[in-house]
Parts: structure tokens; sequence; C-alpha cells
């Protein structure tokens, strides 16, 4: 996921209150399949949010108040325990079944991977516990914040999948991202924490995994996914799922972009720290 930014923007209340709005909207929602429609599978989404908020108490009762890096520490809990997941499931489907129908379109469309319905609602979950912390704290800025909107388009693409039981090992190839956010939460929580310059092989190899992860599990992983959403169009039938998919991916690979920007911006500023230091 993309790095949170902190301190709302001045006149902020309208965009908060929309955000806010559909959040509720989105607990209704969840909370009247899962009570009223008896949707039991739906549980781990419910599971998935009061995990996250306990994580979040469980730090800002032993680590530090601070809301920005309470809100980090928890979010790289979630990209290693969700990258952990992912892996699992990957790896799981290709022991038992081979490579060979794994990425077929049946298979991605319809299919639904060993774990990969459970680790989506609980991944599902946590946007949900981000979101609301973002907005309880302030942790965004501008009048359309992208972090925002990055977890909106998310939790109506997981949830309306969750409740079609559609494109479910989509959404899993889409979680592949998560390996990159291990790395960059890791420099965050490590500069938050003080350690900016403390071990330089250690802050280059960083760099390293951070660029590496960048490209291959987010950038790449991305591409491809947008690539195969577009030739199989054609085996998509009449409903939303593939303008749906297709926005979110465009979503995706937008924020992809503004978020290289970043890195290349701070992996810049970082170097040329060091030289003034030499």
């Amino acid at each position: 996921m993309p790095p949170h930014r902190a301190g709302g923007a001045a006149g902020g209340g309208d965009t908060s209150a929309f955000f806010a709005a559909t959040l509720v909207l989105w607990a209704v929602s969840v909370g009247f399949e899962i009570g009223v429609r008896g949707r039991r599978e739906l549980a781990p989404v419910a599971a998935g949010f009061a995990f996250f908020q306990a994580a979040n108490a469980a730090v800002r009762a032993s680590v530090s108040r601070d809301p920005l890096f309470v809100n980090t520490a928890v979010s790289l809990l979630h990209s290693s325990l969700t990258s952990a997941s992912v892996i699992f499931v990957l790896v799981n489907q290709w022991r038992n079944k081979g490579l060979e129908n794994m990425f077929e379109h049946e298979e991605l469309f319809g299919g639904s991977w060993i774990g990969a319905y459970s680790a989506l609602c609980f991944s599902c979950g946590y946007f949900a516990y981000d979101q609301l912390d973002m907005l309880r704290y302030r942790l965004y800025s501008g009048w359309i914040p992208g972090i925002l909107m990055h977890h909106l388009i998310l939790l109506i693409c997981f949830t309306l999948a969750l409740y079609r039981n559609v494109t479910i090992n989509y959404l899993i190839l889409s979680l592949v991202c998560e390996l990159h956010s291990i790395f960059l939460h890791i420099r965050k929580v490590r500069r938050m924490a003080g350690f900016r310059d403390s071990n330089r092989k250690v802050v280059k190899l960083e760099w390293v995994l951070n660029w590496t992860t960048f490209v291959t599990a987010r950038v790449v992983c991305h591409i491809l996914i947008t690539y195969k959403l577009i030739a199989d169009a054609h085996k998509f039938g009449k409903g939303i799922e593939l303008p749906l998919a297709l926005l979110g991916m465009a979503g995706m690979n937008l924020l992809n972009i503004f978020l290289g920007l970043d890195l290349f911006k701070a992996y810049a500023r970082e170097r040329n720290q060091q030289r003034h230091q030499d």
C-alpha cells in the first residue's frame, strides 16, 4: 500500500465526512451480510478489523502514542502477515496443482485457491481499520487524499468480489505488492525511531530491497494483472466485474507512478544528505 501522509489539509472537513460516510455504509453492508443473511464466511473481515485495532492499542500502550508511528507499525504488521499469506496460498496452489492452470481465466475469475478467500477477508478488515485510523487522527493530506482513495477503491473491489465470490484469485495476486510495502514501512518506522544513519550498509541494503520489490512485486505485478484483464476481456460476462477490475487496476497503476516519484525523491534526498555529511 502507498505510504501514509500526516496532517489533513485545511478545510478537510468535507473530505473526512465523505470518506467517513462511505466507511459507515461499508460497515452496515458487511454487518447485514454477516448478521442478517448469515454469510459466516465473511466473518474474517470483522476479525481482521478487530485484530488490527487491537494491535493498534497494543503498540499505543507499550511503544509510542504518536498516531503516525502507531499506524505505520500496524501497517508493517499487516504487510508482513499478508505477504506471508499470499506466498503460502501461491506456493500451496503451485505444489498441489502445478502452474499449468493457475493463471487461466476460469481459475482467476471463478476459482478460489485454498486460503485465498479468508486471506482476502482479513486484509479487507485491515483496510477498513486503517481508513478509520487515518480519519480519526487525520493522517492524510490534500483535498482528495490518495491514501484514502486507495483504501476506498480496495474496499469496494474487495467487498464486491467477496460478496459475489468472483475474481478472488486476481485480488490475491494484486496483494503481492505488500512485499514492497514491508520495506516502505520498515524504512518509515526506522526513521521515526531515530535510526536514520546508524548503519549505512543496512540503509543501502534497505534501499536495494525497496527498489527491487517496488519494481517486481508492485509495478511489474500490477502491469501483468492489467494486461491479463485486457487480454481476457472477451471472456468476461456483461456484469460489472471487468469494468470494476480495470478501474481498480488503473487506480493502482496510477498510484504506483506517484509512489515511484516519492521514492525517487526520498532516495535522492538521502543521497544528498550523505554527501554533505562526508
